[in-house]
């Protein structure tokens, strides 16, 4: 008997018998083609009917409506190419999953015929040895960038070290143009600076440009706030000043202000102090209430001191100072600086009271020759309704000290 399958494909090229075939039928003429000598039942008919009908149904369907009954629509062919195509050149971006992590790096599932390698060199901008130290676990999602392909299995290796040198880049120009210092930690030097990381980045800071007179050696691993000089992504060129962070710094300090500074130099009329990368100069007037007639009696460059800041030279990056200022009896500076250091805060606070209250008397006499504002300061300076508390010929100013000499 012939299979189900060889009667389906005589199907579509023979009519169906109207009714099942018997040996009484052997009578015909010869000329009729006899397809097959094996007898098929009603059943039989009706099933290779049957099949027929849902030939000619599939058919028609896939010639008229092909996506009938299918729910993978078009739509969703796009978005899975979306997904999972992507520009596997050296450079591109692609997004990944991280699905494992080993002692070298991490496996990240990028949609691939193979998974993609991220080297644990590649993991960070900073230098770590895991990549878990960098909050790189299975589960993590984020973007890579490509920048090789291993022959070995043709898996992708990728980057995460690549953007993130962008973003430190992109940071370091806004903090230059902003302005503002930084901390950057010494990892390394040479004979003309220091190299500082800052942001993730090297970059270098001239000797020139440091306050301090520390080597190299003795500024490895400490902190120096620093501001930007120059940022040069394209020639990878990062150059820092400490003296100009310290110079800002202490230019924002108010007339009254102690800062530690180092004798830098030895002049007739003074000496030059180096208070943080500003050059500050102490007169000799400023030394001591004693007469001095040699500086280098009581002074030596390299010394360290405490000083106080009369005024600012902006333009000139400099300042006026004082120790004399700072004495807790005249002459100390000559006889026991050590003592003048150590009541520097204290006399400075006791230098700006005395500035203050001069200041408000000086407020209170404009006020006296201006009776018409309706206003006066008390004694305790506090401005108020005008009285009758000042003398008719207005206050004595002639034992407030100078600035000069007090």
């Amino acid at each position: 008997m012939a299979s189900l399958a060889q009667q389906f494909a005589c199907l579509r090229c023979l009519p169906l018998p109207s009714k099942p075939f018997s040996p009484a039928q052997s009578s015909r003429p010869k000329r009729l083609s006899v397809v097959s000598a094996v007898p098929v039942s009603n059943a039989q008919t009706k099933e290779r009917q049957k099949l027929l009908q849902l030939f000619e149904e599939a058919y028609e369907r896939c010639r008229t409506a092909p996506m009938e009954g299918v729910p993978f629509t078009l739509e969703d062919f796009h978005a899975a190419l979306d997904k999972y195509d992507f520009d596997s050149d050296i450079g591109s971006k692609i997004k990944g999953t991280v699905f494992a992590t080993d002692s070298n790096g991490a496996f990240v599932d990028v949609t691939a015929k193979s998974s993609a390698y991220l080297p644990v060199r590649e993991a960070c901008i900073h230098k770590i040895k895991h990549v878990e130290e960098a909050g790189i676990v299975p589960g993590l999602q984020g973007e890579f960038v490509i920048i090789g392909e291993r022959e070995s299995d043709d898996s992708l290796i990728l980057s995460l070290r690549s953007p993130q040198y962008d973003l430190a880049w992109e940071r370091c120009r806004q903090l230059q143009a902003e302005d503002v210092f930084v901390k950057g930690k010494v990892v390394g030097g040479n004979r003309g600076g220091v190299v500082a990381v800052v942001e993730g980045l090297h970059g270098f800071v001239p000797f020139s440009q440091i306050s301090s007179k520390l080597t190299a050696e003795e500024l490895l691993d400490k902190e120096l706030p620093l501001k930007f000089v120059e940022v040069d992504e394209e020639d990878s060129r990062l150059i820092l000043s400490n003296r100009k962070a310290m110079a800002d710094s202490q230019a924002q300090l108010g007339i009254g202000s102690v800062v530690t500074g180092s004798v830098q130099s030895l002049k007739p009329y003074g000496a030059f102090i180096d208070i943080g990368g500003m050059n500050g100069l102490l007169h000799v007037s400023q030394i001591s209430h004693d007469r001095v007639s040699d500086i280098a009696t009581v002074l030596q460059p390299g010394d360290t001191l405490k000083v106080m800041i009369l005024s600012h030279d902006r333009e000139r990056g400099r300042v006026s100072l004082s120790t004399k200022k700072l004495e807790p009896t005249p002459g100390d500076m000559i006889r026991n600086p050590k003592l003048v250091f150590e009541k520097a805060d204290e006399m400075a606070q006791t230098f700006r009271q005395r500035i203050a209250q001069a200041e408000a008397m000086a407020r209170a006499d404009m006020l006296r020759f201006q009776p018409e504002s309706g206003l006066s300061l008390s004694s305790d300076g506090i401005l108020g309704p005008l009285t009758t508390d000042l003398p008719a010929e207005g206050l004595d100013l002639t034992d407030v000290p100078s600035a000069e000499d007090s």
